[in-house]
């Protein structure tokens, strides 16, 4: 049966992350965890920690595509430094991304609402500790608060070092 993505589908998983104590739902499309093609929607809120990460096996890149809302990727190096980041937004300028293996990164809900699609090859395989980023605290520690201001005010020094004129032309909430 053909499952149609369409905005009340994305408003009820949305609902149900804000009830989620993780502040995140995701809707798979894939049969099983077995499955050799992994889809799925991921419904994020702001507040949300996904720890940064990254994945060894060469099969293991993904693509992700914002739907609703507005997404924060960050892109680290392998001590913990903000390499890279961008926003995507539905029906913005950026609205996805396809990330190799092998690369740290985050995602982070800039917005109320924030759904994105999300593909990249199966089977299921836990993230391993080897790549799970040694320099960020683990899901549920008492760090993650802190750590999460702290990566989002280092993201937005980057963005002002890079594109002075954004602060200089009154737009700062341009910074992510």
């Amino acid at each position: 049966m053909i499952t149609p993505l369409d905005q009340q589908l994305l408003q009820k998983l949305s609902l149900e992350a804000i009830e989620s104590p993780r502040r995140r739902k995701n809707r798979n499309f894939h049969e099983n965890s077995e499955a050799q093609a992994h889809r799925l929607l991921n419904a994020i809120e702001p507040n949300s920690y996904v720890r940064p990460h990254k994945h060894n096996d060469p099969n293991k890149g993904e693509t992700i595509i914002c739907l609703s809302g507005k997404l924060g990727l960050i892109v680290f190096d392998s001590t913990g430094n903000v390499e890279q980041q961008l926003t995507l937004e539905a029906g913005g300028k950026t609205v996805g991304v396809d990330i190799p293996y092998g690369i740290f990164h985050t995602v982070l809900a800039l917005k109320n609402g924030t759904v994105f699609f999300e593909a990249k090859a199966g089977p299921f395989v836990p993230i391993k500790a080897e790549e799970q980023a040694p320099w960020a605290p683990a899901e549920g520690d008492d760090l993650v608060t802190s750590y999460l201001r702290r990566i989002q005010l280092r993201s937005a020094i980057l963005v002002i070092m890079r594109h002075p004129s954004l602060v200089q032309e009154k737009r700062p909430h341009e910074v992510f």
